[in-house]
C-alpha cells in the first residue's frame, strides 16, 4: 500500500451535529488537491451517533478510515490516530474545523520546508481572531501565559488544534505521550523542545465556536496540573529523550 503524502487526524468526541459540515468542507479541499491523502476519524467516549454516522460517511470515501478508541480523553484519540497514520505529513484537525481547511497548506512543503512540528497560532503575526469575545480571548492569553512561565517559553499559542507533525517525529513523541486529556499537546511540544526539534507556530485565520467545549477556569486548573506532572515525569526519567 503506497504511503500518502497527508494524514488528516480528527479526534471526535459527540460531534455528530458538526462532523457533515466539516467532513464537506475536508473532502472538497482534498479532492482539488494534486498529493494523495487519508482522513482518520477517532471517536471516543460519544454518547450520540458520531460514530454509527462516520462509518455512514465513510461508505462514500475509500480514503476515510473510522477508529473507536476505548479509551476516554482527547489525548488518547489523537495518539491512537497519529499513530496508525501512514502519511509524510500528519495534521490534527479540530472536529469544529474553526480554521478554514484552505489554511492546511501553510503547514506542507512547498509553502513551508525545514520544520518538524508545525502549531497553528492565533497570536503570530498576521494571525486574525473572527467573533472572539474578549473574555475568551483574556481566559486564552492567561492560560498561555502560565504555560510560557512554566514549561514552553516563547510559543505563543499551544492549545490550538491544528498542528502538523513529519511522520517520523509524530512516530517518536506519540509514543512517548502520556498525557491523555486537554494538555497533552503540552506534554508533546515539551518532548519536542527536549528532543531539539524544530517548531514553527503558523500564524492561521480562527474562527470563534459558541459551541466550543473548552472551559478556561476548568481546563487550566487541569492544565497547571499537568504541566506539574509532566516535570515530575521528566525528574523521575519517564521520557526517553533520546533523538
Amino acid at each position: 500500500m503506497s504511503t500518502p503524502f497527508l494524514s488528516i487526524v480528527i479526534p471526535a468526541h459527540n460531534e455528530e451535529g458538526r462532523l457533515l459540515h466539516t467532513l464537506k468542507q475536508i473532502f472538497s479541499f482534498l479532492e482539488k488537491q494534486s498529493y494523495s491523502s487519508e482522513v482518520i476519524i477517532v471517536e471516543n467516549g460519544s454518547t450520540d451517533r458520531t460514530f454509527e454516522f462516520a462509518q455512514e460517511y465513510a461508505l462514500r470515501h475509500a480514503n476515510l478510515i473510522v477508529l473507536h478508541e476505548e479509551r476516554p480523553g482527547k489525548g488518547n484519540a489523537v495518539r491512537r490516530g497519529m499513530l496508525e497514520a501512514r502519511g509524510e505529513f500528519r495534521f490534527i484537525c479540530d472536529a469544529d474545523l474553526s480554521m478554514p481547511i484552505e489554511e492546511l497548506q501553510k503547514f506542507l512543503p512547498p509553502i513551508l520546508n525545514d520544520f518538524d512540528i508545525a502549531i497553528g497560532s492565533r497570536e503570530a503575526p498576521g494571525a486574525i481572531r473572527y467573533h472572539e469575545p474578549s473574555y475568551r480571548h483574556l481566559g486564552g492569553r492567561a492560560i498561555n501565559f502560565l504555560i510560557r512561565l512554566f514549561i514552553l517559553p516563547g510559543l505563543n499559542d499551544t492549545q490550538c488544534g491544528f498542528k502538523c507533525f513529519r511522520a517520523e517525529t509524530a512516530d517518536v513523541i506519540f509514543r512517548q505521550q502520556t498525557l491523555t486529556g486537554w494538555s497533552f499537546d503540552i506534554e508533546l511540544l515539551y518532548l519536542a523542545r527536549q528532543k531539539k526539534l524544530r517548531i514553527k507556530e503558523i500564524p492561521i485565520q480562527w474562527y470563534f465556536d459558541p459551541d466550543s467545549k473548552v472551559n478556561a477556569v476548568r481546563d487550566a486548573l487541569r492544565m497547571i496540573s499537568d504541566i506539574f506532572r509532566i516535570h515530575l515525569n521528566a525528574m523521575r526519567g519517564r521520557y526517553d529523550l533520546k533523538p
